[in-house]
């Protein structure tokens, strides 16, 4: 991965377990991918294994953001932490993470369950009955399930 050296060195988030502390934190990333020379950006929630230093994101298995990944399963991602404008310095506190990653289609039964599992207990303050009614191989085969190893990450934070 090309590297550029930040400009501001003071804004630099390198300690891993602030890296992580948003990540686990957060409920959506915003992922960059481009087909054909021509960007787009989606939204999505997600879970993140640790052990295995990947994201988990589901989706539809058509429509145009499966489109460009089967095309360019090269991402960029971003998770912000928004810490509110601070009135009277103008500036804004915020940490993001943001990441290089390949996508990977998972279509295995059990890691699509496992994944879904994951993306509850991000979610869900009680997790449990959600994964009870909604995690069965049968209710997994229409949704797009995503993984995306992770390949690069580096992290920025404003004031605080």
């Amino acid at each position: 991965m090309e590297t550029y050296h930040p400009r501001r060195r003071d804004k630099n988030m390198e300690d891993p377990e602030d890296l992580l502390s948003v990540i686990r934190s957060g409920k959506h990333v915003t992922l960059a991918m481009c087909r054909d020379g021509k960007p787009y950006l989606a939204t999505m929630n997600y879970a993140f294994d640790e052990a295995a230093r990947c994201f988990y994101l589901h989706c539809s298995r058509k429509g145009k953001k499966i489109d460009y990944l089967r095309a360019n399963p090269v991402v960029w991602g971003q998770i912000l932490e928004d810490l509110e404008y601070l009135d009277g310095k103008c500036d804004h506190a915020y940490r993001t993470v943001q990441f290089l990653g390949r996508v990977e289609f998972v279509e295995d039964p059990e890691q699509r369950c496992r994944a879904l599992s994951l993306m509850i207990d991000q979610l869900e303050s009680d997790p449990e009955p959600m994964k009870k009614k909604h995690v069965r191989e049968s209710d997994t085969k229409g949704v797009g399930i995503l993984r995306i190893r992770v390949e690069a990450v580096t992290g920025k934070r404003g004031p605080a």
